[in-house]
């Protein structure tokens, strides 16, 4: 049920030209906004191997789960909030047979010189806070961010992206201001809001409520690729800070917030602004960033980090063989974490597993573009020297 944005009818579906879009619509390419200091589902796309890529001609992008549960007692856990970590890696495993070489952020598809780059994403449970906060003017920009900094992992410049909004009962003014948040999104990423498609169902979704999909693809030529096969011990990590908690762990943020006490209205301990401001920030989007550093030199490998944070999304851009060494208290951990580590119970493992903690972007880059790329920081944007390759496997931190 696909018709143009220009056809306001009540469906509001939508798939379109820029040239048949309104006003609010028209993109522009803008510049990333300088840098401030995502929920429970399966986790990211699966990057093929260049060879397999010739070989097959086409590369499938799938999600997979990286968190694990945490040891401790009394702590809560992603599994406690509903999210079954081990059935979400059966999945993938089951799915590898039938797509064999699944396991990177991005699926890569051979086209001339260069490779498209997809990905797809949601934005999970943080919608539940959207519904409860009224703030949904910049859910769209952590639809957006979800994909376009997956796919900008490989080197990719994103070219279009494509939204799905589905809900029982369409509120044109709410649904407004949602593809708002997803055109400020592509105008942030320089790329196209190519069109999308709206789906009122009734009796599927409670009252008020909505779901959200968003598809991005990018292009990078075949020489330029980033795939971490040069990674070697001794490189440098580089941490890029996150907003906050972006789109990830929300099952365990609303866990620990109802046994908190407090409300999305309370003042955020530690911190000036309340719960709800800080944990709706919007996801930052790296691209412009990212491809700036790139096109400096030194970049061997680029991991987002979503569910599974470090521990399980670093070492997916390592050769076999590999680990990282994190250095503790090397960047500055937002007040939004804090809060939730004491207030949830939650063991450092399970913090580290689920949530950002305050790095979205880790790029691993030689010795030499570390000491350039931290040096051009100054003024411009925050990076920080958050840990090293090591041989071994596996992350650590010390």
């Amino acid at each position: 049920m696909t018709k143009t944005v220009a056809a306001a009818n009540a469906e509001l579906s939508r798939c379109v030209a820029l040239s048949s879009r309104p006003a609010f619509d028209k993109l522009s390419i803008a510049a990333q906004p300088p840098l401030a200091v995502r929920s429970s589902r399966l986790q990211r796309y699966p990057l093929l191997s260049l060879s397999l890529l010739e070989r097959n001609a086409i590369c499938n992008s799938r999600s997979r789960s990286m968190s694990k549960d945490s040891a401790g007692s009394g702590g809560l856990t992603y599994k406690d909030a509903g999210v079954d970590i081990d059935a979400g890696t059966e999945l993938v495993r089951r799915i590898a047979k039938m797509a064999p070489g699944i396991g990177g952020f991005g699926g890569l598809f051979p086209l001339g010189d260069s490779y498209l780059v997809a990905g797809t994403d949601g934005v999970g449970t943080k919608l539940k806070l959207a519904f409860e906060t009224g703030i949904h003017e910049t859910i769209g920009i952590d639809l957006v961010a979800m994909s376009v900094n997956d796919i900008v992992t490989s080197g990719a410049k994103p070219l279009f992206f494509l939204d799905y909004f589905a809900t029982s009962h369409l509120d044109v003014d709410l649904a407004e201001k949602v593809i708002k948040g997803i055109v400020d999104g592509c105008q942030q990423s320089g790329c196209a809001l190519l069109g999308g498609e709206t789906a009122e169902m009734p009796d599927f979704y409670a009252k008020g409520e909505y779901d959200l999909s968003g598809f991005a693809v990018g292009i990078v030529k075949k020489d330029s690729v980033i795939d971490g096969k040069n990674i070697v011990a001794g490189d440098v990590l580089i941490g890029l800070p996150s907003s906050g908690v972006h789109s990830n762990g929300f099952s365990l943020v609303r866990r620990v917030l109802a046994r908190s006490g407090l409300s999305l209205k309370d003042q955020l301990p530690g911190a000036t602004g309340t719960l709800g401001e800080a944990l709706m920030a919007p996801t930052v989007i790296y691209v412009q960033q990212v491809l700036d550093i790139i096109d400096k030199g030194g970049v061997k490998g680029i991991a987002h980090i979503t569910g599974g944070g470090f521990t399980d999304n670093i070492p997916r851009v390592f050769p076999k063989g590999l680990g990282a060494v994190i250095y503790d208290n090397s960047w500055n951990v937002p007040a939004v974490f804090k809060w939730m580590q004491q207030a949830g119970n939650i063991e450092d493992a399970e913090m580290r597993r689920t949530f950002n903690m305050g790095i979205g972007m880790v790029l691993v880059v030689s010795k030499e573009a570390s000491q350039r790329i931290l040096e051009d920081a100054n003024g411009a944007y925050t990076a920080y020297h958050i840990g090293e390759v090591v041989n071994g496997e596996g992350v650590t931190y010390r």
